[in-house]
């Protein structure tokens, strides 16, 4: 008995040790990105939630007081910046497109046409997650779990599908609007596993339009949006006005990527949802399971109708429905306590301008084309040479260097010159030669945000920041991409395994949300984060 009793006393340390290098991990871990997800939405709406969806997550832990640190706050970055902790300069996603010098064209974030469709016949997979630099948390988790952890990204937007799982993931799905199918990449895989050609037979585009789109309540109790049929408001394609019911099953009918534009696009993405955990038996084996999900339709509502819209408050209000069948279907098939989630945006959204004007706010927009005809034209004057500007994107001008080269200019002198004309626009707050962003004379918050989204090779040489309240393009409906908070404050909802339950009002960014995965995890971070883990939120 008493060698027994010295064993063990020599053992003990070894089993501490053993029990400290394998703890206790969730066994399904769901990222939920809303698209175009204003902070104030989980709000300005409550009182018409039910306790299943929003509410029951706001129950977890709640970073009330969560920004983007980069601008332009659009799709494709925000996505990325989720799972990377990373910003622009570092991970290169500096946009949904941007101008590539050396090919002399526009080029889309994930676009990869060494890739083909897997599902369809369309071009909708000739996409990768090539153009990204650094790995994500779902790239260090397979690489953990010695790749035994599954990693699965949808949504219907390909990009938000791609991006957030990263180089190493076993698959990420999107919607073929052309052949109303669930697709990927050949990137992924050779062929479309049973189980999603199964969700395929079911032709759910026709069946969610079958009943057109009136609102979910009586219209008269719409009373957090503006009136149905504002002039501020884009009619859906083959409608006259943009007013309820809109009759959206001919339009499905003819084009299945027509029902993305309704709430039922989002009510899809959950369902497809269920379809890949069951599918996959994701959250039943031995390791850490990660689906990402981008929920894609609020973006596109948002555009066209405009955040005070009812077709927005409908949106949103359908959404909390479908997420709280969401939450209870892992109840169930995951169970209780065995699964966390966290739901946040990639950006928000300015009010339209119409909306602005009514009420005396300042507004307006503008083209990009047109800033490259108006800054062309001032520097032929000048210069007396054409084509000084190749290109515009997300709020930034590309110089043409080789025509500089050939006139013999100063491409310093040019920068300084065109972004001293420019500022005398009206609606222009900044205009920066991105040489100099580091010392531009910018409150430090906006600053910074300049700065994280200037990547030195990819993005151009003068930055436009417009005044609050404009926008590029959109004088109907609205847009997104500004340092403003409109755009830039995010909800961030915690809800699960290890988490506590409270309402936390510190200075949080995006980029924190991979750091505290990591800790939770025991993993670690990207290789490009920049974000520290959220301390209070950990049980």
């Amino acid at each position: 008995m008493r060698l027994f009793s010295i064993v063990l006393l020599l053992w003990m340390p070894y089993i501490a040790f053993s029990q400290n290098q394998s703890p206790p991990k969730p066994k399904l871990v769901i990222g939920i990105m809303v698209d175009q997800l204003r902070w104030d939405y989980l709000y300005r709406y409550a009182d018409k939630y039910g306790e299943a969806g929003f509410k029951r997550l706001q129950k977890g832990y709640n970073c009330e007081n969560t920004h983007i640190p980069y601008v332009p706050t659009i799709t494709g970055p925000g996505h990325t910046c989720v799972y990377t902790g990373s910003v622009p300069a570092i991970h290169g996603i500096i946009g949904n497109e941007w101008y590539d010098r050396d090919s002399r064209s526009v080029v889309n974030c994930i676009g990869d046409t060494s890739y083909h469709t897997i599902g369809a016949s369309s071009r909708e997979g000739q996409a990768s997650p090539n153009r990204l630099l650094t790995t994500t948390i779902t790239d260090e988790l397979r690489m953990a779990s010695s790749f035994h952890s599954k990693v699965i990204g949808i949504a219907a937007k390909d990009r938000a599908a791609i991006l957030p799982v990263g180089h190493a993931a076993n698959a990420a799905y999107f919607f073929d609007g052309e052949s109303g199918r669930w697709v990927s990449s050949s990137y992924y895989m050779d062929t479309l596993p049973k189980w999603v050609n199964d969700f395929n037979a079911k032709k759910l585009p026709a069946k969610y339009a079958a009943g057109n789109w009136n609102t979910l309540l009586d219209i008269k109790q719409y009373t957090e949006s503006t009136p149905d049929n504002e002039p501020w408001e884009r009619p859906l394609r083959g409608e006259e006005k943009p007013i309820f019911p809109h009759m959206i099953a001919e339009a499905v009918a003819k084009d299945p990527g027509a029902l993305i534009g309704t709430p039922w696009g989002n009510t899809m993405t959950l369902d497809f949802a269920r379809a890949v955990i069951d599918g996959e038996q994701m959250g039943k084996g031995a390791y850490t399971d990660f689906l990402a999900i981008s929920c894609s339709s609020t973006d596109l509502i948002g555009h066209q109708f405009g955040p005070n819209s009812i077709e927005a408050e409908d949106g949103m209000l359908r959404l909390d429905h479908d997420l709280g069948e969401f939450l209870s279907y892992l109840d169930k098939t995951v169970g209780a306590g065995n699964y966390i989630v966290f739901l946040t945006a990639d950006h928000g959204v300015s009010h339209s301008q119409g909306f602005n004007r009514e009420h005396k706010m300042p507004a307006g927009s503008y083209q990009g084309d047109s800033l490259v005809k108006i800054s062309n034209a001032f520097l032929r004057q000048k210069y007396g040479a054409d084509s000084l500007i190749e290109r515009y994107t997300s709020m930034q001008l590309y110089l043409n260097y080789t025509s500089i080269k050939q006139h013999n200019l100063n491409a310093a002198a040019i920068r300084h010159d065109l972004s001293e004309y420019l500022l005398t626009i009206r609606g222009m707050a900044k205009v920066i030669d991105l040489s100099e962003v580091t010392t531009t004379s910018l409150p430090a918050p906006y600053r910074e945000m300049l700065v994280n989204g200037y990547n030195q090779k990819r993005s151009g040489d003068i930055q436009v920041v417009y005044e609050p309240g404009y926008m590029e393009g959109f004088t109907k409906g609205s847009t997104h991409s500004a340092v403003y908070s409109y755009d830039s404050h995010i909800p961030l909802l915690w809800y699960g395994w290890g988490v506590k339950s409270a309402h936390d009002y510190s200075q949080i960014y995006m980029t924190d949300i991979a750091a505290t995965l990591a800790a939770m995890l025991h993993i670690q971070e990207p290789n490009g984060c920049v974000g520290k883990p959220i301390a209070g939120l950990m049980k």
